[in-house]
């Protein structure tokens, strides 16, 4: 099914096409949109993969693509780790699922403690959404209150709540007075959901502390990523936390910390960094080892909500494939091979990455932003420091598509709007051949040259 196929051009002549062309038309035939992933989706289709080596994905026309999008960033060590595989090959020959528990998910729960002590217990899952969806149930369950507050433009995953003003526009985002409005992302989202979902600035300390004592009192939960990719991979102002840890020490509001993503920010994650002690801390990505997992983190005191072994708990979590063992083994061999020096490699690496990008932008409206081992372009001349400034212009968003075609036509696959993420498999070759590729692109396709 992988052979050439043909197809016929305007004058009627069979032509060959790409084995990926070919697996794209046979995907529209029964999956929508032709993609399993609107994320990951762009004109006229992504290359379809056949294997991966390291920090490599082959497609399967044979094309070699330097991976810098890391399945989204879950990738930490690449495709097919060599420890990863192993563990798996040990934990596939024991089975696969149970529905008992196995000593697996002690492993990966005490590596995450010992990362992060404030981490006491973990409820595994199979996605952060899911992780998402179980830490507001808990603060709910916690609080007795079911409204929750979010910032403008961050992503939380797919949960009707978290979703609200992911992708609002000048034309919706304000409300009558001047906040961010709760504008829907689906169609179809209940009223009741945007009246339960306060949404808050995240650059704008004075704005956000006087939502937050306005609507504080009714607030079960905040949710926080305070690096947000959609919000411009910038940080969140040291203020906002301010204001954000102050309300919820004043109403009595639960703090969910999003690190599905930042997690790998530092061997004990991103709250320790920027002075955080939230009450539910969500993971994913990296702690699978390339496999579904999620996973609801915190102090015992908060986690008590989903405990079971004295009868029905407060919330309910739970599912057939939560922490089966193949994820567990997986995970705890990625996290093991994160260590301390593996994350300060990866890091500095990532620093001379946006060193090297910005020193040959100089003089440009444009620069590379992030943290660690991931960026993000940004081709405007303004300050990005939230999610509105972050929202590329029409031409800029034209600009961002180009680049990104001609970084994979030359070999790199970033993600669609030009983010990406390091994996230890790189070494300084592989970054130094990223920056001169960005840099090279990014001026021919914005006629900066």
């Amino acid at each position: 099914m992988n052979d050439v196929g043909l197809r016929q051009n305007s004058d009627g002549l069979d032509l060959p096409i790409s084995r990926s062309t070919a697996a794209f038309l046979r995907e529209q035939r029964v999956v929508p949109g032709g993609s399993m992933r609107q994320a990951s989706w762009f004109e006229p289709h992504p290359p379809y993969a056949a294997r991966g080596e390291g920090c490599w994905i082959i497609d399967l026309d044979g094309r070699r693509f330097l991976d810098c999008a890391n399945n989204f960033f879950s990738l930490i060590h690449g495709h097919a780790f060599a420890p990863i595989v192993s563990a798996l090959s040990e934990a596939i020959a024991r089975g696969t699922a149970f529905g008992v528990p196995t000593e697996a998910e002690i492993a990966l729960a005490e590596a995450i403690t010992a990362r992060n002590p404030h981490l006491e217990q973990t409820r595994f899952c199979n996605s952060g959404s899911e992780a998402l969806l179980a830490a507001v149930k808990g603060a709910r369950g916690l609080t007795g209150r079911h409204r929750v507050a979010k910032f403008e433009g961050c992503y939380h995953g797919s949960y009707d709540h978290m979703e609200v003003s992911l992708d609002s526009s000048p034309e919706n985002w304000n409300d009558p007075e001047g906040n961010p409005a709760s504008v829907p992302y689906a169609k179809g989202t209940p009223p009741a959901v945007l009246a339960d979902t306060v949404v808050l600035p995240y650059a704008d300390a004075d704005r956000c502390a006087a939502i937050l004592k306005r609507e504080g009192p009714s607030l079960a939960a905040i949710l926080i990523d305070p690096h947000a990719s959609k919000a411009g991979m910038v940080a969140m102002p040291a203020e906002v936390l301010a204001a954000v840890t102050e309300a919820c020490a004043r109403d009595g509001i639960m703090l969910i910390s999003d690190e599905v993503v930042n997690f790998r920010l530092s061997h004990a994650g991103l709250s320790p960094l920027i002075g955080l002690k939230p009450d539910f801390v969500t993971l994913g990505k990296i702690i699978g080892g390339g496999l579904p997992v999620g996973a609801v983190s915190g102090p015992a005191r908060s986690m008590a909500v989903y405990d079971h072994a004295a009868g029905k708990p407060r919330v309910a979590m739970g599912g057939t494939f939560s922490a089966n063992p193949l994820t567990m083994a997986a995970g705890l061999a990625s996290l093991t091979h994160y260590d301390q020096a593996a994350v300060a490699r990866l890091n500095g690496l990532g620093d001379r990455l946006r060193e090297q990008v910005n020193r040959g932008l100089a003089g440009t409206p444009a620069r590379l932003a992030g943290r660690g081992s991931m960026f993000r372009l940004h081709l405007g001349a303004r300050d990005v420091i939230d999610y509105r400034s972050a929202r590329p212009l029409p031409a800029e968003a034209t600009a961002v598509t180009r680049i990104h075609a001609a970084m994979l036509t030359a070999g790199v696959l970033l993600t669609p709007n030009c983010s990406g993420a390091l994996s230890t498999p790189m070494a300084e070759a592989e970054v130094d051949g990223i920056a001169a590729l960005l840099v090279e692109k990014a001026l021919a396709t914005s006629g900066w040259r």
